[in-house]
């Protein structure tokens, strides 16, 4: 039987590639306490195609 939890799956994803227009999309996948943080979780992680750390939001 499946364990049933607060922990999810969420994806995360770059704001500022998003903006710049450029080819491709940061992404990442993590998981997040639904519990202890019910909205949506803002993380500084690297971006490669951009070659520094940004803010990566969480998606739907």
């Amino acid at each position: 039987m499946a364990k049933k939890g607060n922990r999810v799956q969420v994806i995360l994803e770059c704001t500022e590639h998003k903006d710049s227009g450029m080819p491709g999309t940061s992404r990442y996948i993590t998981t997040k306490n639904r519990k202890n943080t019910p909205d949506r979780l803002e993380i500084k992680k690297f971006n490669p195609i951009l070659r520094r750390n940004t803010i990566h939001k969480e998606i739907k």
